[in-house]
This record gives C-alpha cells, structure tokens and sequence, in this order.
C-alpha cells in the first residue's frame, strides 16, 4: 500500500495525531503536545500532517515558521510508529513538508536531531540531504521518555533547501578516524575526517548508560571541535559514522 500524507486541522484527526506521537516517545499513546496547541498551529498557519498506510495513521509532523525574513520552516517533531518503519512514511512526510513550505514561500526547512542516533543522522544527511549547520549542547535539557535518557539532549540544528537539496554522499573510504566505532580518538585534521557514533545508542541507553553518556561527551567535543576548525558534513557513512570535510 502507498503512504498518503495529508495536513490535518480537525480535532479528532488532531488528537489521534497527538496520541500516536506520543506512544512514539512513551510506552503508551498518550498526548504529546496537546490538541489544543496544535489546533492553534493548524489554524495560523503552521504545518500539521499525518502519514496513512491503508488509512491507518501511522505517522506525524509539526512545524511552525520562524522570523519573516529567513523564510525557513522550522520542523518541531517528526514520528513514525515503531511497526511502521521502513515502510516510507518518514520520507514521504518530508516531501509533503518541503512540497507544503515550498509553496507557501519558504526557502528552507530546519530541525533538530540527536547526533548520537546513526538511523535518523543517515536519513537526514545521507538520504534527505540537510546540512548539519550548528551543534546545540543540552538543547531541550533533562528528556524523561522512553527515547532519551534524561541526560544532556544534544541536538544538531539542519538546515534543508526545499529548492532541492543534493543528498551528502560521503563514505568512509580513505578518512582520518577522529573517533572510531571502538570509542578510540584519533586526529582531528585532515581533508577527510570521520567521526562514529553508537551502531545503536538507543539500546546501548539500557545495556550501558554509563557507555552512552562518554559516547555524548565524546562526540559533542569531537564534532564542535571539527566545525570550529571550518569542517563541514558531506555525508554520514553506516560504518564510520560523519564524514567531514576541509578544514586545516
């Protein structure tokens, strides 16, 4: 069955959608952000759309635009439940959001992920094409859900160009590890630098916080690190993890 993705202004189809999020997030469905708020987006303007497999709703996203003058979408929070994945419905909500923003005069869409999860860091990068353009430490503080572990929500700010971004590309092949799959550091120059991350941080939350939380330390020193030296993203390898471009 095909993904249908349609914006969302009634309060059952808003509330449904609240309750699905938050059962992404929480070990039940239970509102999130609260059909009243997003009553209020729909109806100034801002982006609320549901993702149906079979008329099954399956997935969500809320976004609100920022100041007048960027013309940019800022995408608060995108979901897809569990038993849906690999299905389409992350990436067909993106391109009913870029298509949606477009057509309403935005140049760009932002949002923020965390960059320790390796599944959303390649589709965004990888497969989307945004570009990671601020590193932000402790963004949304103490995160008590399921998802995070309640300790510094570190998040990348992307920046996506609804006039059609080129997907970051970049392997591995022949990059310097700054930090490797073993948690080991390296050198932080190079013309190709690469920086891993947890194979799946989510799980490795439960088997071994302590394990998770030096993954945190490591990376936001290694990535702020990399961009302050003028690095830029040009991909996210599956095995080892970002790759960086230029530099010194």
């Amino acid at each position: 069955m095909s993904i249908e993705v349609r914006t969302l202004s009634a309060l059952p189809d808003l509330e449904a959608l609240d309750r699905m999020l938050g059962g992404i997030w929480n070990d039940e469905p239970a509102p999130m952000l609260g059909s009243e708020l997003l009553r209020a987006l729909a109806k100034a303007g801002g982006y609320v759309a549901g993702a149906y497999d079979g008329g099954v709703l399956v997935g969500g996203c809320v976004g609100f635009f920022g100041p007048p003058d960027e013309a940019e979408l800022h995408s608060h929070v995108a979901g897809v439940v569990p038993g849906s994945a690999g299905r389409g419905a992350g990436y067909a909500l993106k391109q009913h959001q870029r298509r949606w923003a477009r057509e309403r005069g935005a140049i760009a869409i932002t949002w923020t992920f965390d960059p320790l999860v390796a599944r959303n860091a390649y589709f965004n990068l990888a497969k989307l094409g945004a570009e990671p353009v601020e590193y932000l430490p402790d963004f949304y503080g103490s995160m008590h859900d399921r998802l995070n572990d309640a300790g510094p929500s570190d998040r990348l700010l992307v920046r996506w160009d609804v006039s059609g971004a080129t997907p970051l590309r970049g392997t591995a092949a022949d990059g310097v590890a700054a930090l490797d799959r073993a948690g080991e550091r390296g050198p932080m120059k190079g013309d190709k630098v690469l920086v891993a991350v947890p194979e799946d941080v989510e799980r490795l939350r439960g088997t071994d916080p302590a394990a998770a939380r030096r993954w945190r330390t490591d990376v936001r020193e290694v990535l702020t690190g990399l961009m302050a030296d003028g690095y830029r993203f040009a991909g996210f390898d599956r095995l080892g993890g970002y790759v960086m471009r230029g530099g010194a």
